[in-house]
Parts: structure tokens; C-alpha cells; sequence
């Protein structure tokens, strides 16, 4: 039996405008997908970037479009078991018209919003002919050892895939956090709370705990080429 593994999807780059960054200067930042592969089935998590005049003229994208980024692994679209989604913006579910009668696991909070909460994505995206939603409420195993789990933040729907494997746990966090580093940072956040540092701190969500207490092997993001490990 195949051991359980995790892969990256190149699915491009977009240039995040200097309004976006809270730092003054434009960021050019990947688009990543992860394809799981299970003894159970495949398991593709977000589906790269949508297309819109508008969307194009402020990020500028380059895309790779999901048939190239899988290929690029040996795999298919007809390959793909399911689908799941960290959250319904343009950059995670642009592909998923492609998957019509493949299964996508989403928070059906995010799935609430994308349908009726105007300019929050691109509307095309999402009711797909065939689309086939397979809403979740807070945690929940998709393949035997591989569980969503709610992540909210950067969307109140935002989820992460946890994914078992012999060799250590890895967590799939979307846009939980922009990058590794924002991951790290609030790890260290929660120490100097253990520790008893005083006020102020930064507020950190529950779940980054729930997180910690995997002990997971590796943390990887949709917006960062870098991973976070312990150590």
C-alpha cells in the first residue's frame, strides 16, 4: 500500500498591490495547491486562480492553470477523488468548474457567504454546472487520517486540511496566515503567554494551538514558497 503523501501545486504568482501589504511596496506572491495522495483516493486542496478583466488589471497574475499544475505530477483532472477548498476567493477556487461531479468539501459558512455577500469573489466560480458542494460544519475526515478543520481569520468560512501520515503529521493552512513566518509569530506569541510575559500581546486565535498540539511535522501555505517546521 502507497504511503499517504503531500505535494505542491505551482499555480502561478499574482502582484499584491501596496494597498494589500500594510508595508508600502507591492508583493509578488505564489498561488500553491496540494494534491494529497491517499491509499483511499486522490484529494486536490484549492484549484488555482480564476480569470476577470478587473481581478487581472489589480493583481496582474500569472497563471498556471490546474490540468498543467497536476500534470507537473503525473496526475489528471479525472484522477481527482475530491476536492476541497481553504476558502471560496478567486486564487483557491478558480479550477473548480473543472471538477463537475467530483465532490468539494467547503464550510458551509464560506459556501453561505460566496453565494450572497456581493464582491466577495468572483460569482462564476462557484455554481459551476455539475458543481457538486459537500458542505462541512466545523471539523471533518475526508479521507480516512485527513480532516478539515476550521481555521477563521482571514475568512469567517477559512479551513485547513490536516493530513496523517506515518512520518508526522501535516497541516495544509491555505490563508490562514500569509506566510510561515506570521505562523511562527504566533507560536511565539502563545509561549510568551505560557510564560506568564506581561502586557500587551497580540491576540492569537484558539486554533493555532489546537494546531501546536499536533506537534505536526511541517505547516505549509497557499501564499509562501517557505514551510514551517518545529525546531
Amino acid at each position: 500500500m502507497a504511503p499517504v503523501s503531500v505535494s505542491r501545486l505551482d499555480y502561478g504568482y499574482f502582484v499584491r498591490p501596496a494597498a494589500e501589504t500594510r508595508t508600502g511596496s507591492v508583493r509578488v506572491e505564489p498561488c500553491l495547491g496540494y494534491l494529497v495522495r491517499h491509499p483511499d483516493g486522490l484529494l486536490l486542496f484549492d484549484t488555482g486562480m480564476g480569470t476577470d478583466p478587473e481581478v487581472d488589471e489589480w493583481y496582474r497574475p500569472r497563471r498556471t492553470g490546474v490540468a498543467e499544475a497536476l500534470a507537473a505530477l503525473g496526475v489528471g483532472i479525472a484522477d481527482i477523488d475530491l476536492v476541497a477548498n481553504c476558502h471560496l476567493h478567486f486564487d483557491h477556487c478558480g479550477g473548480n468548474g473543472l471538477f463537475g461531479g467530483t465532490p468539494i468539501y467547503v464550510q458551509s459558512v464560506e459556501l453561505a457567504t460566496a453565494r450572497t455577500e456581493p464582491d466577495y469573489t468572483l460569482a462564476a466560480l462557484i455554481d459551476t454546472p455539475d458543481a457538486v458542494y459537500r458542505e462541512v460544519s466545523g471539523d471533518g475526515e475526508l479521507l480516512p487520517g485527513v480532516f478539515v478543520w476550521p481555521t477563521p481569520g482571514h475568512t469567517a468560512g477559512h479551513q485547513s486540511l490536516v493530513v496523517g501520515k506515518p512520518d508526522g503529521t501535516v497541516v495544509v493552512a491555505g490563508q490562514s496566515h500569509d506566510n510561515a513566518t506570521g505562523f511562527a509569530a504566533d507560536l511565539l506569541a502563545l509561549r510568551a503567554r505560557r510564560d506568564g510575559h506581561s502586557p500587551p500581546l497580540p491576540d492569537v486565535a484558539d486554533w493555532v494551538a489546537r494546531i501546536e498540539r499536533l506537534e505536526p511535522a511541517e505547516v505549509v501555505f497557499a501564499h509562501d514558497h517557505s514551510s514551517w517546521r518545529p525546531g
